[in-house]
């Protein structure tokens, strides 16, 4: 990419998570300032508000306009720049034109999506483009889905190493997680219900698994999806659905059958939260999964909606307090066996809030070991995180992100 002004634009600075991104980045990047970034959104004010905010920490970044509805602002953006990170949600409705622009002008992508939907279009209609032009695009590189799709690459990492073989079964459960929701983030989830509501065949895609794996001769295995309450046998306790499985595990199977990995034909991947032990552990399960129906049905329905958005969620651009940030973590456990039944285990941690301050963190650190990855690694075309930069942005994600990757030897180590 010759005579490019940068090597890093943040598209949606001023967003909820683009302010969060940007002074980490600000801070992290002042060690190394051969790394050239910008500040980009729609709002001159806005960009110079938050120019002046990171004064404090270093030589505040330029800024940069572009609307995004605007073709050829993003076509020059991308041109401008080596690689860009994008965090203007909901992705289905602001998010194709920069995909289109970074796919023709050979410019590398992140993003925080969970759109699942969304990143199919984009596949289908911009795969090729971005393969011609040496592009690589890589979503979901926050919260969800990198502690799920990076953990398992660990976990099978170790496995290989110690069983000569991968592992065919994998779960990963939720020990804890604290933490809050922004505004743009149930815009997203609202976004989605809208679009499987208006079309059937779209509803039926979102039901498949393998939603995002590429099609041709794909060999596909039922998976588990957890619909409501259930038991754990490995923990020893009740368990409900993670709302973000349905995301995850898309990205795990599609990491499973592209790049090198092949985790194997008959590959099985599941998530859920573990709720306790007991009675209680069992009603929280069960009032936890009707929480997540009732709250699915209220988005669906139209008055529910609106009278929600008015009076009880936030707005976008609106999330958790920076004291509530730094208060939040997570604390994910992994497991599997293989066709032997041997045994091995994981645990992803995070020490920050995971949907924006944990996640700010993964997203900047995804973009930078992108611009390390060199073009003969990794091709141009739609790749996860595992794929794309896998061992190494594990390593960064320890280094740099508070973001921890353990291995456990047993069943009664992991279950504590």
């Amino acid at each position: 990419m010759p005579n490019r002004t940068y090597d890093l634009i943040i598209y949606g600075a001023t967003g909820f998570v683009g302010r969060i991104l940007c002074h980490y980045l600000a801070e992290h990047l002042s060690s190394t300032p051969h790394i050239k970034w910008a500040l980009a959104g729609r709002s001159q004010n806005k960009l110079e508000c938050l120019q002046k905010e990171l004064e404090t920490q270093t030589a505040p970044p330029p800024i940069l306009v572009a609307d995004s509805s605007d073709s050829d602002a993003l076509q020059g953006l991308c041109r401008s720049t080596r690689a860009i990170v994008s965090t203007v949600g909901p992705y289905a409705v602001f998010g194709e034109l920069l995909v289109a622009a970074c796919a023709e002008t050979g410019t590398d992508y992140c993003d925080i999506t969970g759109e699942a939907y969304w990143i199919k279009r984009m596949i289908d209609r911009y795969q090729a483009s971005a393969e011609q032009s040496g592009a690589r695009l890589v979503n979901c590189c926050g919260f969800d889905s990198i502690p799920s799709d990076l953990g398992v690459l660990f976990l099978q990492t170790h496995a290989h190493e110690r069983f000569k073989s991968y592992l065919s079964s994998v779960s990963l459960r939720v020990s804890s997680v604290r933490g809050g929701a922004s505004g743009g983030t149930i815009a997203s989830v609202i976004e989605a219900i809208k679009a499987a509501k208006s079309d059937p065949d779209l509803r039926r895609q979102m039901l498949d698994p393998y939603q995002l794996c590429p099609q041709t001769n794909l060999y596909k295995v039922p998976q588990l999806s957890l619909k409501g309450a259930g038991y754990d046998s490995v923990f020893n306790a009740w368990m409900a659905p993670f709302v973000m499985e349905a995301i995850n595990t898309r990205v795990v199977l599609r990491s499973s059958v592209i790049g090198d990995l092949n985790y194997g034909q008959d590959f099985t991947y599941d998530e859920a939260v573990l709720t306790g032990h007991g009675l209680r552990g069992r009603l929280a399960a069960i009032g936890m999964s009707l929480g997540i129906g009732a709250m699915l049905i209220s988005f669906y329905f139209n008055p529910l909606r609106s009278v929600l958005n008015r009076w009880v969620l936030p707005s976008p651009g609106e999330g958790p307090s920076p004291e509530a940030q730094l208060r939040g973590n997570f604390d994910l456990r992994l497991y599997g066996t293989n066709e032997m039944g041997a045994w091995l285990g994981a645990r992803v941690n995070g020490d920050r809030d995971p949907g924006y301050g944990s996640t700010a963190k993964m997203l900047a650190q995804s973009a930078l070991c992108l611009l390390e990855t060199p073009h003969q690694t990794t091709s141009g075309g739609f790749w996860t995180p595992a794929t794309a930069m896998g061992d190494a942005l594990i390593d960064r994600l320890q280094r740099h992100a508070g973001i921890t990757f353990d291995i456990e030897e047993s069943p009664q180590n992991i279950g504590k």
